[in-house]
């Protein structure tokens, strides 16, 4: 076997060759940032349209800017591929493929199993494997290590090194990205562990060693189910105080003015992302197999799984109080498609629940969004997918019965559509600096 410190030798001096599996918002990053740390990389993806658009030094994912990937490209010693074959090229190979939740809402690891049969036949002694999907603790050991034992005929540990570093990518966020944000790994040995630190250390600030790989995954699950919890709490005060005629906004401003034992969390129409709205279900399923419950995560999820209804219901009432409307019949835009601000990312995006809530009840819909040209996806209601975002222009605007804001985008005109005179449906605060007063005739803040 090559020796851990023949591996990491290989590393110090960027002699190493880095594989990266699923070239994504995680994956596509992950190879730019091993690049430009002067490592030959190869990124392999089954997607051929994303293979393509490398080649030509084009990309497919608005934030990641196509000049770092013309660069990467044009050097002889980067490439793409959707040939598992040349995996048995590299040195290292770090998996980042989606980890979804099936129709029962329980984690589906098939990406994971299916590329570790693809890459097993090509294992070679010495390499490292990592895994970046997130999941459930217990999958590298349980799952993924096996598949690439039984395909390879090698020893995990013995034969090759394994590892979890979980992905830690906030899309669009300008202050921390790939190559600067710490990354925690964990490994069932000491050498697997040491090879892994070493790899990764290569290109981010910080590692984060933990003592197993089970660990790192927990690590991962528990930051997202932090998140969501939280969420949670505010999303069910927003309810409660508006009941109340009370600014949920307007209280979280307030409140995170203490220097100590608060952070600050705010609410929206939904929970959207890969992460935040699936990661939960991961640790739940899981604490089934050891007889345990986990009502305080699941209560979370089903309060932000509620989100998109309690806002159709709100934007209903509105219609109906202030413009003697029913949602039948009505034009409503939505305003944002992203499941977050300034990105092009709708993966669970609540504005698809919105859509088709609405779409259900016989709303006429349309949408606005800056970095969305046509809808991509919806999960019931196929005609919907390809409609056209419209022009933001004061006479569009002004034609809508209701205005439903479920992103806020900084790009977005707000101060345009203050100055028309519509309904307007704010779940994001986006309009609280141009329409003052929370009993504006024409705001309702959902």
């Amino acid at each position: 076997m090559t020796t851990k410190i023949e591996f990491i030798s290989k590393i110090t001096n960027t002699s190493a060759t880095i594989g990266v599996i699923g070239l994504g918002y995680v994956g596509l990053p992950l190879m730019i940032g091993f690049a430009e740390q002067g490592f030959s990389v190869v990124g392999f993806d089954i997607d051929e349209d994303k293979i393509i658009k490398l080649e030509k030094g084009e990309s497919y994912i608005e934030h990641i800017d196509a000049e770092g990937i013309a660069k990467m490209m044009s050097n002889p010693r980067c490439s793409a591929t959707s040939d598992f074959s040349k995996a048995a090229n590299v040195d290292a190979l770090m998996i980042c493929v989606p980890t979804p939740l099936t129709k029962n809402r329980e984690p589906d690891i098939s990406f994971i199993a299916a590329t570790a049969k693809a890459i097993a036949p090509y294992l070679q002694v010495g390499q490292l494997i990592t895994l970046e999907s997130t999941t459930y603790p217990g999958t590298t050991r349980e799952v993924l290590q096996p598949i690439l034992e039984e395909g390879s005929g090698l020893r995990a540990h013995k034969d090759f090194f394994v590892a979890y570093s979980p992905e830690r990518e906030d899309p669009g966020n300008s202050q921390f990205g790939t190559t600067s944000i710490p990354k925690v790994v964990g490994a069932d040995t000491a050498d697997s562990l040491e090879v892994a630190v070493a790899l990764y250390e290569t290109v981010v600030p910080q590692v984060v060693s933990v003592s197993s790989a089970d660990t790192a995954e927990a690590v991962k699950l528990t930051e997202n189910i932090y998140r969501a919890v939280n969420v949670a709490l505010v999303n069910e005060l927003k309810m409660i105080f508006s009941a109340m005629d009370i600014d949920v906004w307007e209280v979280i401003e307030a409140a995170k003015t203490k220097p100590f034992g608060f952070t600050a969390f705010y609410p929206g129409p939904g929970l959207g992302g890969h992460c935040i709205p699936i990661d939960p279900f991961y640790l739940t399923w899981k604490a089934r197999e050891f007889k345990l419950n986990t009502r305080f995560i699941e209560l979370a999820g089903e309060i932000n799984h509620y989100m998109p209804q309690y806002v159709v219901s709100e934007l209903a009432k509105a219609l109906n109080d202030k413009k003697q409307k029913s949602v039948k019949g009505s034009r409503v835009l939505i305003v944002g498609l992203a499941y977050k601000k300034n990105v092009d990312d709708t993966r669970e995006s609540p504005s698809l629940e919105l859509l088709e809530l609405l779409h259900k009840l016989g709303a006429e819909l349309d949408y606005y969004d800056p970095h969305i040209s046509q809808i991509p996806m919806t999960r019931k209601y196929p005609e919907l997918v390809g409609k056209h975002s419209i022009e933001w222009t004061a006479d569009n605007i002004k034609s809508y019965d209701a205005i439903l804001i479920s992103t806020d985008h900084d790009q977005i005109d707000w101060k345009l559509l203050a100055e028309q005179n519509v309904l307007i449906i704010d779940t994001r605060n986006a309009m609280s600096k141009y329409i003052q007063g929370k009993n504006s005739d024409n705001l309702v803040k959902a």
